[in-house]
Order: C-alpha cells, then sequence, then structure tokens
C-alpha cells in the first residue's frame, strides 16, 4: 500500500500543507530585492501595446450573478497593479502586488477552474482574466516570461467575440501558481490597468521606444476527432520583426490539445 502524502490525510492536514506552501513562499519573496513594487502615477513616455478584455461575455454556462463579482473583483485587483514599474532586472508578481483575495476584503464568489478542468466558484472568481490581459500584452514585448501555467487541456466554451487566440492564457491560485515576467533589457516598462463600463483595460508603457515588433498567431488550427472524443489542435508561434517589417525570430509558445467541452455539432471537425 502507498503512503499517502500529509496533505492527503484530510482536509485539515491539506489546508495546513496548503498555508505552509504560502508561508514558505512569502517568506522567500520577502528575501528578495529584485520584485517590482514602485507604483507611478505619471506614464512613462512610450506607449508599447494596450489591449482591452470584455468582462461580461453572456455564456450560456456562466450565470449573471457569477460573472458580476468576476467583475467586482476586478475592480478590486486593477488598481493594485495599475502603475507598476518593472525596471530593468526586476520581476513582476501578479500574486506579490495583488494579495490575497479574501471576503474581507471585498472579495466575491466568482468562476473558478479547478485542477481537474471543472468549473467551480470560489472566492476572487474571474481574475484570471486579469493576468490573462498582462500576459498578452507581455507577449508583444521582449520581456521573458519566468512563471506561468495552463489551464488544463479543456476548451470549456465556444468561441463568443475572441481577440485572441484559444490557449494563450494563464492559470493562477494564490500564491503558488503565480504569473511572473522579468525585465531582462536596459529599458524601463510600466502596467497601466484600469476597469471601465465593458472592459477591463490593459496598457503598457516604456522609457523608450521599443524598436521591435511583436505578433501572436496560432497556426494550424482545428477540431479533430480522435477516438469519439473532439479536441481543439493548433501551434501558438510568437513572431519577432525589426522596424523594416522583416522576420527575425519565431517562437513555440504552447501546442494546444484540448479537450471540447461543448456542442461540437457546429464545428468543422476532422475525424482521424
Amino acid at each position: 500500500m502507498t503512503r499517502k502524502l500529509f496533505c492527503e490525510i484530510s482536509p485539515l492536514t491539506y489546508k495546513i500543507s496548503y498555508e505552509a506552501h504560502i508561508l514558505k513562499r512569502q517568506l522567500t519573496d520577502n528575501l528578495k530585492n529584485n520584485l517590482a513594487h514602485h507604483i507611478q502615477e505619471d506614464k512613462l513616455p512610450y506607449l508599447v501595446f494596450s489591449h482591452q478584455s470584455l468582462m461580461r461575455r453572456g455564456l450560456r454556462k456562466v450565470p449573471v450573478p457569477v460573472e458580476e463579482a468576476k467583475v467586482a473583483n476586478l475592480k478590486i485587483a486593477a488598481p493594485k497593479v495599475n502603475g507598476i514599474i518593472i525596471k530593468p532586472g526586476e520581476t513582476f508578481s501578479f500574486w506579490r502586488l495583488v494579495g490575497r483575495c479574501t471576503a474581507e476584503r471585498g472579495y466575491q464568489n466568482g468562476l473558478m477552474v479547478a485542477n481537474d478542468g471543472q468549473l467551480k466558484k470560489g472566492t476572487g472568481g474571474g481574475l484570471c482574466q486579469f493576468s490573462n490581459l498582462i500576459h498578452w500584452m507581455v507577449l508583444h514585448t521582449p520581456l521573458d516570461v519566468v512563471e506561468k501555467y495552463h489551464h488544463e487541456q479543456v476548451d470549456m466554451f465556444p468561441d463568443a467575440n475572441r481577440e485572441v487566440p484559444f490557449g494563450s492564457g494563464t492559470s493562477i491560485v494564490y500564491n503558488y501558481l503565480d504569473y511572473r515576467f522579468k525585465n531582462n533589457t536596459s529599458t524601463t516598462y510600466q502596467l497601466v490597468t484600469y476597469v471601465g463600463d465593458k472592459y477591463l483595460h490593459g496598457e503598457l508603457y516604456a522609457s523608450e521606444p521599443q524598436s521591435d515588433r511583436y505578433d501572436v498567431k496560432c497556426v494550424g488550427e482545428h477540431f479533430s476527432e480522435e477516438n469519439h472524443v473532439v479536441y481543439r489542435c493548433g501551434d501558438i508561434y510568437q513572431y519577432r520583426y525589426d522596424k523594416y517589417g522583416q522576420l527575425r525570430d519565431q517562437q513555440l509558445i504552447k501546442t494546444n490539445h484540448a479537450k471540447v467541452a461543448y456542442d461540437t455539432s457546429q464545428l468543422d471537425v476532422v475525424k482521424n
């Protein structure tokens, strides 16, 4: 018989292990001096990239109260990141800035994705839309992503006004699943984030003009039936162009092979 881990013995031991892990990372981060922490109200002079993300998508699987809870959570979290300066050599940490999501801090029960890829409700749910927005902007810069996690490979919702490639998002859980990027350039960057009536807004500024231009696309996206199960497939690439429009580099970011969790009768599916 395989011996159980301490966290597997009971719900209590799981909670103890969970809190111990959080405390360990907090102590480790406190010893570091390279985590971005300076907030500046004035924007840096050069806008590098901007994006807006629709907060209320009106999906049938998502009840209105849950979606409104997400909006409320974003309104609390966005100001905590707004104006953050990331100097050369510094690392941006999502959870270091946003902090723990608790009811005492005003966070509501929004939608979350569990470890098994299933939907559930939890305090602070919906903030992955925030880290998704930040990641999408970072992909259009030379900044280096140093910590990122994906949701389980499940395509939960049909496309509805999709503006970014499927699979280019992030998965975050306080604080052991963080989203972090490091500024290994000689340029200072700044994130500006705020909530409007319909959209979550993000802007990325820099102290110097960005010489290269970046583009992110999904290549070869298709739906494939394998053993009577439909999957969404494709490769996400980041392309880097110089100021003359010449391709300098391309990098494979992620390969999708996600089980489709909705009605596939209207999809063009390739049967293997």
